[in-house]
């Protein structure tokens, strides 16, 4: 439960980190949900009043659209690093898949699972922007995903006749089964050995 702050006198508005209060509205919307996360809550969150929040974000709704922007960047980046091309397929994958469970499992409250699926796939139902930007997302992480897997088909690491773009959707599927199989209370020993046998089908 969030507790709210005394309310704050009116003044200079005090200076505050972007990045730490993107951060910190992530966490509120990621345990809450969109419509479950108040005003209030956020403003209690990133530790800033109504009108400076406002100023530096926009409203809730385009405060949240920065929040799954940020979190693609940042899923995007661990997945170019993980895939290195210098790394071979099979420990590249494994990495990304152990890192996407440190993401999912990172909350003490519980296993929180993916930020996208668990929240904007709610909202995307009603909100075209949302829906949009969850469909982006994905598919941009697909993209890295071909473009991995092509190179393993050159480098000779899979068939040539491998196809990369069904490979990329496996993986982006079995990334969202991870997902909601954390959230929903599957233990990270049921879901590595899950993992082990994704390797084999995607690499075998």
């Amino acid at each position: 439960m969030v507790h709210k702050e005394p309310k704050r006198t009116r003044g200079r508005p005090k200076a505050y980190d972007p990045d730490q209060a993107l951060e910190s509205a992530t966490r509120a919307f990621w345990t809450l949900g969109f419509s479950g996360t108040s005003v209030d809550v956020l403003s209690d969150a990133t530790d800033m009043n109504r009108p400076s929040m406002y100023a530096a974000f926009g409203d809730k709704r385009a405060l949240y659209l920065k929040t799954l922007a940020r979190y693609t960047e940042s899923a995007k980046l661990g997945i170019k690093q993980a895939l290195d091309p210098e790394r071979p397929l099979e420990a590249g994958l494994r990495s990304m898949f152990d890192q996407a469970l440190k993401v999912y499992f990172s909350s003490t409250d519980g296993a929180r699972g993916c930020y996208l699926i668990g929240t904007a796939a709610t909202e995307a139902a009603s909100d075209a922007d949302i829906r949009a930007t969850l469909h982006e997302s994905l598919r941009g992480f697909e993209a890295l995903f071909v473009a991995r897997f092509e190179q393993a088909k050159k480098s000779g690491e899979l068939p040539r006749s491998a196809d990369a773009e069904a490979l990329a959707m496996m993986t982006s599927a079995f990334l969202h089964s991870l997902a909601v199989r954390a959230r929903a209370g599957d233990s990270r020993t049921k879901l590595r050995s899950l993992i082990e046998l994704a390797l084999k089908m995607l690499c075998g």
